[in-house]
This record gives structure tokens, sequence and C-alpha cells, in this order.
């Protein structure tokens, strides 16, 4: 197979879904009003509730969604081979994931900006609503936790990785003061800043990440980055959503899909081949990267590329109490998610393109990839070309980066750049994380501030700073815990199965609101992904639990115990939801004159 036909066939999909597909979710269903106040609108206070330039808050969407999922995943599930998570990836991504992205988008819209478990507790009950919010934030510490963990490897070790990425975030905060303080509205001028800016950074950091005093003080082991990424995610979670969120997230998307966009050309150029099989001996299970078979983990290993529960956290959490027109919803919601799709589509051919016996050997433990009876066949080349030991660097982000490095390394003009690619690459990937990391720990903050507000009234105020100080500090110091004591093995697969049932109850909650809003004959758009995904993701559970239990340590049952206190919450959740309906739809039957209540908003 050669990627050039995978990149046209996923480049096809994606823009007729978007123009057909979307539209007429857009138009027909959720019938978006062009002339209605938005809640950015109703309640700008400048920190958390700001009308925002469509295409800036494109960026901050997009920045904040695509994380470490749709990078890392696609790779570690190339052990099933190239096919299987192609055909989820464009299926998901279409029917489901940018789906569950615009109906949650426009369900905080429409009910002021509120969070999904308050959401819930409209639709469904208050019952379900606390429910939902203890729920979410179990999810997103183990998110966050998992997502940290892709950026410390990246970064470990590595002074010119962590000197570009730093210098990101003062370009942000420069951005942020000259489009919102000193030149407000002024986009364009934004824009250059960042982008020269960033363009000088990425030249230059190769060469003043070698300086010896930038080195020495930038060379980080694990420990000092498990403890500086949860204090940056602090930071960002405190400050002014204007002031670095928004403008990092929105400079961020430059690289990312300025990458992205270099990636595609550069297979358009040279034409890869896939070396790896169209389905490969792991598909039904004993494979040395993911413990298990394609069916369940291949649905929760790539899930931010095809569909994410963590995507109804930020929908519902900084998007929309930034959206200045409700017809953006369409274009950031759906949109977005397509990128997302069409990012984890370059990742999978990025590690696919790699010979089977390289990537096993990047993937795997030494001790275990002996096992396996294979021979690494370009890889020693490689490492002599990059300058450093890839074997055994498990998780993913390393494969990718060898796999995104060698296609740059062949377009014409790039030749005999291996090694700065691949820095390069590995930069890009933290990049992406970041964004997703301060971002979801504002919207954990956003949840905590609700639930403590239940009990001291005063943290509902988001402008009291005490408040935000207290809950950023708890919520960032619970994932910073995980994060510190955690390994991708084992967050990794219990982030995924989390992710995926939120996402199912995403689309569930998605359902009952179409429902209420009298769009029942629509029903089968959210509900078919939603209750598809449900069986999927309890199995995933079910062994996982099953492989914490064997690890015979507190850390497994710790996991092990997080497990199934998230299964029996979203389980409650996803009970009271589904009876809700059958109650709804009941009465409509019994008295087809009365019509089925519609969802009055409260903006």
């Amino acid at each position: 197979m050669n990627a050039f036909i995978i990149l046209i066939i996923a480049l096809c999909v994606f823009a007729l879904a978007y123009r057909y597909y979307g539209l007429f979710i857009a138009t027909r269903v959720l019938e978006l009003d062009e002339n209605r106040k938005t809640p950015a609108e109703s309640f700008n206070d400048m920190q958390d509730y700001h009308p925002t330039n469509k295409y800036v808050l494109f960026g901050h969407h997009f920045a904040a969604i695509a994380g470490a999922g749709p990078l890392i995943g696609p790779v570690l599930a190339a052990q099933f081979g190239y096919l299987p998570g192609l055909i989820w990836i464009l299926i998901g991504a279409v029917v489901a994931g940018a789906v569950h992205d615009m109906v949650v988008l426009f369900a905080s819209v429409r009910f002021d900006g509120k969070s999904l478990s308050l959401i819930a507790g409209e639709l469904i009950g208050k019952r379900a609503g606390l429910i939902a919010s203890l729920s979410i934030l179990f999810i997103l510490m183990l998110t966050l936790a998992g997502l940290s963990l892709a950026v410390v490897k990246a970064l470990f070790m590595s002074p010119v990785n962590t000197f570009t990425v730093l210098a990101t975030i003062p370009i942000a905060l420069l951005m942020g003061v000259y489009l919102y303080r000193f030149r407000p509205g002024d986009i364009l001028g934004a824009s250059l800043i960042g982008l020269v800016l960033l363009i000088l950074v990425i030249l230059a950091g190769p060469f003043l990440g070698q300086i010896p005093i930038i080195s020495n003080c930038l060379t980080l082991g694990e420990t000092p980055l498990r403890v500086l990424i949860p204090t940056y995610g602090f930071i960002a979670a405190a400050l002014p959503v204007w002031l670095l969120l928004c403008p990092r997230d929105y400079l961020s998307t430059f690289l990312k899909i300025g990458t992205i966009v270099v990636l595609a050309i550069g297979v358009f150029i040279i034409q890869p081949e896939i070396h790896m099989p169209a389905v490969t001996e792991y598909f039904d299970g004993g494979g040395p990267v993911i413990p298990g078979s394609a069916i369940p983990f291949l649905f929760i290993t790539i899930a931010c590329g095809a569909l994410s529960g963590f995507h109804s956290t930020i929908g519902t959490g900084t998007t929309p109490k930034m959206i200045s027109n409700e017809r953006d919803i369409y274009f950031v919601g759906y949109g977005a998610m397509l990128m997302e799709g069409f990012v984890s589509i370059m990742a999978l051919i990025a590690a696919c393109a790699l010979i089977p016996a390289d990537y096993f050997a990047i993937n795997v433990a030494p001790a275990v990839y002996h096992t396996l009876g294979m021979v690494p066949v370009q890889l020693p080349e490689l490492e002599s070309l990059i300058g450093e030991n890839l074997a055994g660097r498990t998780g993913g982000a390393v494969s990718l980066a060898v796999g995104m490095a060698a296609i740059f390394a062949r377009i014409p003009i790039f030749e005999g750049l291996l090694s700065y690619w691949y820095h390069f690459a590995i930069m890009f990937e933290a990049v992406f994380v970041l964004t997703a990391v301060d971002t979801g720990t504002r919207v954990g903050r956003y949840l905590l501030q609700e639930l403590l507000g239940q009990v001291v009234p005063k943290f509902h105020d988001r402008k009291w700073i005490p408040g935000v100080i207290i809950s950023s500090f708890i919520f960032t110091f619970s994932w910073g815990y995980l994060l510190y004591t955690g390994e991708i093995s084992t967050i990794w697969p219990l982030f995924g199965m989390s992710n995926q049932l939120l996402a199912a109850t995403g689309l569930i909650i998605g359902t009952t609101l179409l429902i209420k809003m009298g769009k029942q004959k629509y029903m089968w758009i959210t509900a078919l992904p939603g209750l598809t995904m449900i069986p999927i993701t309890f199995y995933a559970g079910y062994l996982n639990i099953l492989n914490y239990l064997n690890m015979h340590s507190s850390q497994g049952y710790l996991l092990t115990g997080i497990s199934i206190i998230l299964m029996i919450l979203l389980a409650l959740v996803l009970i009271e939801a589904i009876y809700n309906w059958y109650d709804l739809l009941l009465v409509e039957r019994k008295d087809p004159r009365r019509p089925t209540p519609v969802v009055l908003p409260q903006s």
C-alpha cells in the first residue's frame, strides 16, 4: 500500500463529510442561529467569557483538543496493522467524533457556557449532574496525567526541545498583551509577531540549546519535568484566558497545522510505502505494545483521533465562553475534529512507513524485543544519523518522531537533515500536548469551582481570586500526583477507557437534548455512536482491571479502584439518561398531540 493513496482517501472523506454531513447537522438538526446572542456576549468579563474571532477560536479549540491522543494513539495501534486504525479514524471522526464535538458545544452555548455535568443536571436531573461532575473530574485527572507523560518522555534530557517549548510561553504572553491591550483586535499583527518569533525560535533552538549554560539548565530528568509540567498547568489555569491560554493555543496551531501540512506534502512528493501489514498477527491479541486484541483496545487506544470524551470538557469548558456567533459552532466544533482526524491519519502513516522490525524495536522494551525473533533493519543507521539511542524508547512519541523525520529528510530541499527533523518532531509533539494540558487544567478548575460552590457559594464567583487559586491548586496537585507516580503503560489504557466512556456519555446527553428540542427523528445521529461505544468501552475497562490486578502492587490496586469507580459512576449517568429517553418518548407516544418539551435555554 502506498501512503499517498491513504492520504487522498482521507482528504476526500473528510472534505465530503464537512460539506454535507456536518452542514446537514448544523442547519437541519441544530438549526444554528447567527442572530442569537451567545454567552460570550451576554456575560463578557474578559476573564473566562470573551467574544473571540472564529479563526483564533478555531486555533484555541483545535490546540486544546489535539493533545497526545491523535499522535500517540495511532502509533501504538499500528501494532494491529494499518487497516484497522485507518477504518476507525475515518468512520469514527466523521459519524462519532465530529458529531459529538459539535453537539456538546452547541448544548453548552445554549446553556450559558455551562459544563457537561451541569447540562446533564438540567436535562436529566441534578443527581445525574453531580455524578457526571465527579466522573469528569476523575477523567480529566487521568487524561492530563497521561498526556503529560508523553511530554516527559519527549523532553527528557533534551535541552534543545525544552528550550523551544519554553520559548513559546513568553511569545504567547506578548501576543496576548498586544492583541488585547496594545492593539485590540489586530489579529494580523499578533499573528505576524507570533509566527516570526516562532520561526526564529525553531531555527535558533538547536544552536541556543547547545550553549553550555543553557544546556546545563535545560537538561532535565524525568523527576523535574513531572513537577514543572503541573506547575505550568496551575499558572495557565489561574491567569486570564486572553493573556496566555488563547494566544498560546492560537500560536501553537500555526506549528501544528503547518507541520501536518508539510508532512502531507512530503507524502505527496515522495509517496512512501506502508511497510506495516494491513492486519498483523497481533490483531487477536498477544502484542508486545498493547496487551490485548484490537477489539476492544483499538477503540480506546486511538481515542482523540476518532472520538474523545476529553473534547466534551473543552466543548463545554473554555470554547463556548468565547463563541461570538452561533454559526461558528459548525466551523469550530465539526471542523476542528476533522482536522484532528487528519492529524491521526498522518501519524498512522508515519508509524506504518517504518519497517515493522524497527517499529517494534523502538516501542518495545529490549528484553521483550529479543523474544519476538526480529532484527532491526534501518534502526542502527538512524541512530547514527540522529545521534541518539532509539531502541526501547517506548510510548510512541519517539517512533512517531523517527517516522516523521524520515519522511521530511527525503523531501529534496530537506535532504541530509534527519537529526534536525527528529528533534523538530519531538518538539512538535511536546507543544501539541502542552496546549491540551493548560486548557484541560483550566476546565478542571471550572468543574471543581462548581462543586465547591455547592458547599461554599463564594466559589461560584469566577472573579474571586482566592477561589481561582485554591481550586487550581487542588486540581493540579491531584493530576500531578498521578503524573509523578504513573507510567504510560498503566495510565494510557485507563485514560483511553475512561475517555471513551465520557464520549459515550456526551453523545447520550446530546441525544437527550435533541429529544427535548423536538428533534427525536434525528436522535439516531448521536444515539447510534453513543450506544455502540458503551459495550466496547465497558469490555475494555473489564480487561484493564484484570491487567491491573495482575500487577500485584499498590499502583495497580489504585488504578483498579479508579477504574471501578469511574465505570459505576458513568453507568449510573447512562442509565438515567436512557430511562429519560424512554419517559419522554413514551409520553409522546401516548398523546401525539402533546409535543415533546422544547429546551428553552437561559441565554
